[in-house]
């Protein structure tokens, strides 16, 4: 007589998940909530990853050392699945070891400030490894062999990647990853020390019971498309689909914590992002130049943007914005007619003088820049009355 196959209890992923999370408030401070629910779900979901079309990228950065980035990082490494901790590591051995026949890393890269910062180059091959590898579709090709007897070889990319290190990612690797913006610990923040010989193994064991649910709610999740939040479409969208997939399958209140912590996240993404120095300009024209104006002469341009504090255009490389470097930056966009933006003649005083157009920027506004702030904006400060400057 054949015994009963055995099958394993149904998890509750709710509470697992709530474990999950309670393990990283014990050695991580997150600067909000959200963080922990987002942080959570990366998780699971990479106990996950052929479940989904896509796999955000988790960045823990801050503007000083010490703020718990690596600690993060160490946490997050006793819950995931096949951990790999890299450091200044080639994009060569990354891909190479996600096409590693015992199974796909999940890649934990310490110090990317190093690999992207200022002083450390482009990194077009780790760039790009990082970008290709968000889609379940990514792969990279390289040559194989020796001297003319070479072949191209396609290395799969995909797989779950989170890094932490100082300042801000390249925009390509921005838009692709969760951010948690981390801070160093206020004198009343308390953490308990993490003792890798003591809490690994406590991790590890939450690991294996996400592994276990995994393969539980597997199936069900990769037939999941869940109902974003209002206002988060597109990458960002891409970003978050797979972690509320997660939190749907989970139940209990994560749905609902997963939505509330999406959109907060997403929201505080927006404000913290920078933009290109073309959208900080028609931003900065919108909004503060040419608000309530269908028209302004260049020089009029020049000298309120050269007014706004905090902005870059009175210091553009040791110089301020002149009219040629505003004309071919705002010659990158099109007006509504799908032609480049351009001078035109604007008379003023009996003068013609050459200027631009609200009208004509009108659908690079639209296109380009975040919503305009809901409230009234400051006003701007007087133009300096150049004449009088000069007879004193």
């Amino acid at each position: 007589m054949t015994a009963p196959a055995q099958t394993t209890a149904p998890i509750d992923g709710a509470a697992l998940l709530a474990e999950v999370e309670q393990f990283h408030r014990r050695f991580n401070v997150f600067p909000r909530e959200a963080a922990y629910v987002a942080v959570a779900l990366w998780d699971a979901h990479a106990h996950l990853l052929d479940a989904f079309d896509s796999t955000p990228r988790l960045a823990f950065l801050s503007p000083e050392p010490g703020s718990g980035k690596s600690r993060a990082l160490e946490v997050v490494e006793t819950l995931v699945p096949r951990p790999m901790l890299a450091v200044n590591a080639r994009a060569a051995a990354l891909f190479r070891s996600v096409s590693d026949p015992a199974g796909r890393p999940t890649i934990l890269f310490d110090e990317i400030d190093t690999v992207f910062g200022p002083k450390a180059g482009d990194n077009e091959e780790l760039r790009g490894f990082l970008n290709a590898g968000h889609r379940r579709s990514g792969v990279t090709y390289r040559c194989i062999g020796d001297g003319g007897n070479q072949t191209v070889v396609e290395f799969p990319s995909y797989t779950a990647v989170s890094v932490a290190g100082l300042g801000y990612l390249p925009d390509t690797i921005t838009t692709r990853s969760v951010i948690i913006r981390m801070r160093r610990r206020a004198r009343n923040e308390k953490a308990e020390p993490f003792r890798a010989r003591l809490h690994e193994a406590q991790g590890h064991k939450l690991r294996d019971r996400l592994a276990q649910w995994a393969d539980q709610v597997r199936d069900d999740i990769a037939g999941r498309w869940p109902e974003m939040p209002d206002g988060v479409t597109d990458r960002p969208a891409d970003v978050w689909e797979p972690l509320l997939s997660v939190a749907d399958a989970a139940g209990g209140d994560w749905p609902e914590r997963a939505r509330t912590a999406c959109v907060e996240l997403v929201n505080a993404a927006r404000a913290d992002d920078k933009g290109s120095l073309g959208i900080r300009l028609l931003t900065d024209l919108r909004d503060y130049v040419m608000a309530g104006i269908d028209r302004m002469p260049t020089v009029a341009i020049l000298d309120r943007l050269c007014a706004l504090d905090e902005a870059p255009w009175a210091d553009m490389s040791g110089r301020p914005l002149d009219s040629r470097s505003l004309a071919k930056m705002l010659g990158e966009y099109m007006t509504t007619d799908n032609t480049p933006v351009k001078t035109r003649n604007i008379k003023s005083a009996g003068t013609v003088l050459k200027g631009y157009y609200a009208a004509d920027l009108h659908d690079a506004w639209q296109r380009y820049c975040p919503p305009p702030p809901q409230g009234p904006l400051p006003p701007l400060p007087p133009l300096p009355r150049r004449s009088a400057a000069r007879k004193r």
